[in-house]
């Protein structure tokens, strides 16, 4: 299921003033001229689905256990009948869905006036009926002619001329799913003479099904979105979802129905004291059932007071409020069983004589349409409720208060349900504003309303019955919609919260035509949500879910991490607002089974960032490992974080990477944690743009904190193993530091490694380069333990201290030699690895598939060995996300690949990599971008290539979705460049060879501009990354000769003398450009001879003393040709410093 988003706004001055003496009702017929409810509606958030072909069901409100999909672009109403992005064909047919009370219907409408005041489609349509489907359904048979008639006043005599031209013809049809239709090409002949009166059903099924003006367009409106029942053949329709209310547009809503500015501003305070409510009217029926609660309380001279959490809860508050006398109570009653019947029978008008048949008076009658639950439609002498969801909220209540004399038992329960599954559905009972008013009904509170209401006692444990009647027989046939959170949400028992949460533990089991997998089957379960008020419903239900650990709320879907603990992940596309991230921390208050919290990639406010930290500091919150990767974070967020770390919270690990805290922000981190009460094991940042002071005071609080660990390498948290073959932990987990730490001696551990360093238990272990040209590594593990490097992706676990060497290889020096190379595909780099017999105990090697719980046959994986006699593959004991693992391996070289049939890999997820570079000495910006497979030899070969024209790289986070080989991406910017070329494959290609990229030129870069990819198929976007004028490093200095007579200037190499002790990782190769220019023999010798990186840098420091400027120079040049982006880190701070060019 493809999603976009859409905002539909148009301008105040097209809406009429709605003064408060105006009765505004929520849903209008034509009849009821300048009363309609979108008077009141300033802007709707309106979602554009494109299905994939075979696609049947909104997949959105399914709890699955794999990732949903995305993708789409941003549209503009006049572009509902726009071209497809695949075909570039304009739909015939645009179907608008949504929630009851939504906005579909006022939508809809609003479609028609601005085409008949020239502002909407007037090029494309000549002619717009409007249908209400509730209305047409009282209609018998009608004939074409008839029926357009009804949608626009026309006379007859013009319908020959309107059918001459049926491309031009718009045929707007509301609520489509209302009438128990089944539309049906039943007469393919009609369309031989128009005047042939038909039944409605087959009229409208032979237009919807072409044998009818088959040019002519359509756009419906429905609540459901299994039209498939309802209409056949449906026809790659533009599917648009109404989302209802932005929190600014439903502001707007209160100004606009009370006029009035001053004195809308009073009920809307009532919204910083109940956030709940403010997201409540996300749905402009509630919106306008909240108006009209105020403006009653306002009437009635009292004071504004609405507190209720729930729509049930607020439509009894209206009753409370517009019921004036015991007697109308009893009339009410009579009115909830109309309500039902018109459920049961599918109708939502009454005529006169149904009204007579409930034996109501004419005053009560009159009495209804004057507070507004009933409306008459002139045109037609019949009557409606108000709303149809104000019909379904008396039907619940009818079906609860049943025959006062009669005992609700179990056939009456069997009956009930019946009949809302024959209306409703058996898939959609759980959306039904019915159900959800039942459920809201049958709470303790809901029931006492209800009994003080009525005057009347309601047993409560019998009422029960209804609803674990519902629960136990539609419930394991269906996956838990959103639509069955929202039922719980309206009850708010924790009773029944509590034990219906526990049954979805449970093993769920599909009916024959579900299409929305086994859920609780996995350990992870995803659900995709797109508005405030689901947010708040299924925040609140996770309270009560008490096997779910963590919680991951993914804006931007970035790859999921490889936790073991039962996880739930929220998947939404549009920011959440302030008053929505204030309710969910406040849900987090009473979720004391939560420990994990993800809330990577989605911005975070001042205020929800304070909101969070309030959470945090409160003895009932459990919450112990906190991502806020991405989150937009800056140094005036750092004080509210450090709050919590000053107090004794469950907070344990921390990561606030790809955040621009800056010295100030890690400054305020700091204090918090020297605070004794403290208790953070692990906090990840960002440590490269830091100043030497500040890291130096991380350094100093490492060293006083054995406990505490600070990362400053990014790397997606997936990427470490965790558990080794024996399911001890290995890795970065917190237990497992503290055992390392006592087992080197509780020793101060240096933090500040590089990612090609191997991480382990005495902290990063530098990796020398023994043949640059080669790519040959060697690393000296100096205990047993498990060691990672980030960069290669390597682990090895050893059980004494050895010394590996690493070569990097290309696979297609081996491959091109093997008869199988067809029938395989390279899924991981190619390493020659020598390491002593029987000191690694196991090796995870590296692969880029992206194990999509099940999506990825395992056993497919293999490891190539290539020996003297051939290639040999062996099955790995284990493959995880990211791991292929080998217990007791040998060596030789090896590497991960899959076997399987050429067609095949194009359907294989892989994790890919953006590589960005440019050059710094060029005034006009270039940058080169490519997009390749997660594999570090391509990226090694990569970096390698563009670094002989002097392009150097910038880090930008890696696409986070999975992608496949073979496709085809679009490469786009925010403003005018020049891209050479725009479209780029994805393949693989081996180290050795060209690799593709695309060039962009941008000329003088003045202001910031994003990049994106997009894939070619459907434009969904899979990466961007927003580049500013800081993030390219100044030009490298064409350094100014030294003068002779100024001795005192400092040489580069003196004045950086402790950061190139620190940081020069390769030692080796600088001494072999080194030697015969500048150092002897023994010099050489004397400086190999030391055993650390670092102890050999000051050995060459300590022979430096006696060295000519020109020796410096050298020394500059090698150390310029071996770590280029070190040199380049340390000119950004030059100052007072020289070398001669």
């Amino acid at each position: 299921m493809y999603t976009l988003l859409l905002k539909l706004s148009l301008p105040f001055e097209t809406f009429p003033e709605v003064h408060m003496k105006q009765e505004v009702m929520p849903y209008s017929t034509q009849s009821l001229k300048g009363k309609y409810l979108f008077q009141n509606f300033t802007g709707l958030l309106l979602f554009q689905k494109l299905c994939p072909r075979g696609s049947e069901n909104l997949v959105r409100k399914s709890w699955h256990s794999c990732v949903p999909e995305e993708g789409g672009h941003m549209i503009e109403i006049q572009d509902l009948f726009g071209p497809n992005l695949d075909t570039q064909k304009k739909p015939q047919l645009v179907i608008i869905e949504g929630a009851a009370g939504i906005g579909k219907s006022t939508l809809a409408r609003l479609v028609r006036k601005s085409w008949k005041e020239g502002q909407l489609y007037r090029d494309h349509f000549q002619h717009v009926f409007f249908f209400s489907c509730r209305e047409l359904a009282q209609s018998k048979l009608l004939n074409l002619a008839e029926l357009i008639a009804q949608g626009e006043e026309v006379h007859t005599a013009s319908i020959r001329q309107i059918l001459c031209q049926p491309e031009k013809l718009l045929f707007i049809l509301d609520g489509i799913d209302e009438p128990a239709w089944v539309l049906e090409e039943q007469n393919p002949e009609l369309c031989l003479h128009w005047s042939q009166p038909q039944p409605v059903h087959t009229l409208l099924g032979s237009l919807l099904g072409k044998s009818v003006l088959p040019e002519a367009s359509f756009l419906l409106t429905a609540r459901t979105t299994a039209l498939q029942k309802i209409i056949p053949s449906l026809w790659k329709p533009c599917q648009v979802e109404v989302l209802g209310f932005t929190e600014v547009e439903r502001k707007n809503y209160f100004y606009k129905y009370f006029a009035n500015q001053e004195i809308a501003t009073t009920p809307l305070r009532l919204f910083d004291s109940n956030p709940v409510l403010l997201t409540l009217c996300e749905v402009p029926w509630v919106c306008w059932l909240v108006c009209t609660c105020l403006k009653k309380q306002m009437e009635q001279g009292g004071d504004f007071s609405l507190t209720s959490q729930t729509t049930t809860a607020l439509c009894l508050k209206y009753l409370s409020l517009i019921i004036p006398g015991q007697h109308m109570r009893t009339q009410l009653r009579t009115l909830c069983s109309l309500a039902a019947q018109g459920i049961c029978q599918r109708r939502t008008q009454f005529s006169e004589s149904d009204l007579c048949n409930q034996e109501f008076a004419e005053d009560v009658i009159a009495t209804f349409l004057k507070i507004g639950v009933l409306q008459k439609h002139p045109s037609s002498l019949r009557y409606s409720f108000a709303h149809l969801c104000l019909q379904e909220f008396f039907a619940a209540m009818s079906y609860i208060l049943g025959d006062s004399e009669e005992r609700h038992g179990d056939m009456e329960d069997y009956r009930i349900a019946e009949t809302l599954e024959e209306q409703y559905g058996r898939q959609n009972l759980f959306e039904t504003p019915i159900v959800r008013f039942l459920f809201g009904l049958l709470s303790k509170e809901g029931l006492k309303e209800m009994e003080k209401f009525f005057l009347c006692s309601i047993p409560r444990k019998t009422k029960l019955k209804l609803l674990w009647y519902i629960l136990e027989k539609y419930q394991p046939h269906q996956p838990p919609f959103l639509g069955l959170f929202h039922c719980l949400y309206e009850n708010q028992e924790e009773e029944l919260l509590t034990q219906v949460m526990h049954y979805l533990q449970g093993t769920i089991v599909p009916g024959p035509n579900d299409m929305a997998h086994t859920v609780f089957q996995t350990n992870v379960k995803h659900l995709m949500i797109q508005t405030d008020m689901e947010l708040m419903v299924v925040t609140f239900c996770i309270q009560f879910c008490y096997h779910v650990r963590s919680l991951q709320l993914n804006m931007e879907r970035q790859q999921g991490y490889a936790l073991m603990v039962p996880r739930m992940v929220l998947y939404r596309w549009t920011p959440i607002t302030d008053t929505s991230w204030n309710i969910i921390f406040y849900n987090l208050k009473f979720t004391s089974n939560l420990e994990e919290l993800d809330l990577s990639g989605n911005p975070l406010s001042y205020s929800a960032v304070k909101s969070l930290c309030k959470t945090l500091r409160l003895p009932g919150c459990h919450l112990k490992t906190l991502w806020l990767v991405e989150c937009g974070l800056t140094s005036t967020h750092c004080s509210l974080l450090a709050s919590v770390l000053r107090v004794r919270s469950s907070l344990t690990e921390l990561d606030l990477q790809l955040n621009d805290l800056g010295d100030d922000g890690v400054r305020l981190l700091c204090e918090g944690l020297r605070n004794p009460a403290c208790n953070l094991s692990i906090l990840r940042l960002d440590q490269a743009s830091l100043s030497d002071q500040v890291i130096t005071e991380l350094r100093t609080l490492e060293a006083k904190n054995a406990k505490l660990l600070i990362s400053s390498t990014w790397k997606p948290h997936g990427m470490v193993p965790t558990m080794n073959m024996d399911k001890e932990e290995v890795g970065d987990s917190p237990a497992l530091l503290k055992q390392q730490r006592q087992q080197s001696g509780d020793k101060p551990i240096e933090p500040l490694g590089t990612e090609d360093d191997f991480w382990g238990p005495t902290g990063p272990v530098a990796t020398e380069v023994v043949d640059g040209e080669r790519n040959m590594y060697r690393v000296q593990l100096p205990m047993a333990g498990s060691y990672h490097c980030p960069s290669t992706g390597l682990h090895f676990v050893v059980t004494r201290a050895v010394t590996i060497e690493i070569e990097f290889c290309a696979w297609s020096q081996y491959l091109d030699k093997t008869p199988l190379q067809h029938s395989i595909m390279v899924v991981g780099p190619l390493f020659d690895i020598k390491a002593e017999q029987g000191a690694v105990t196991a090796v995870y090697l590296p692969h880029f598939v992206t194990l999509q719980e099940g999506t990825v046959d395992t056993s497919l994986f293999h490891v190539a060995h290539f020996q003297e006699h051939g290639m040999v593959l062996e099955t790995p004991a284990k493959v995880e996300q990211h791991f292929a693992v080998l217990e007791g391996p040998s060596f030789s070289p090896i590497g991960v690949l899959m076997r399987l049939i050429p067609a095949v890999r194009h359907f294989i997820p892989i994790t890919s990599i953006t590589l960005l570079y440019y050059h710094p000495y060029l005034k006009d910006v270039t940058f080169h971008l490519y997009l390749v497979p997660n594999d570090c030899t391509i990226r090694k070969a990569i970096d390698d290539e563009e670094m002989k024209f002097q392009f150097v790289r910038i880090n930008k986070p890696p696409p986070v979705d999975a992608l496949y080989v073979g496709s085809r991406y679009i490469v786009s910017g925010s403003k005018k460049v020049e891209i050479i070329p725009k479209e780029l494959e994805l393949c693989y290609r081996s180290p050795g060879e060209s690799q593709l990229f695309s060039e962009i030129y941008v000329g003088h870069m003045d202001s910031e501009i994003k990049l994106q990819i997009r894939d070619k198929r459907h434009l969904n976007l899979v990466w961007e990354a927003l580049l500013k004028p800081g993030d390219l490093r100044p030009t490298l200095p064409r350094i100014v000769p030294a003068p002779k007579d100024v001795p005192s200037l400092l040489h580069f190499m003196d004045h950086h003398r402790e950061q190139l002790v620190a940081r020069v990782t390769s030692v080796d190769p600088l001494l072999d450009k080194l030697h015969s220019l500048v150092l002897s023999e023994e010099d050489y010798e004397a400086v190999r001879a030391e055993i650390t990186n670092q102890d050999k840098m000051r050995k060459l420091f300590s022979l430096s003393r006696s060295w000519s400027w020109d020796c410096k120079d050298q020394f500059y040049q090698a150390l310029k040709e071996t770590h280029p982006h070190l040199i380049m880190d340390l000119l950004e701070k030059l100052g007072g410093v020289s070398v001669r060019s």
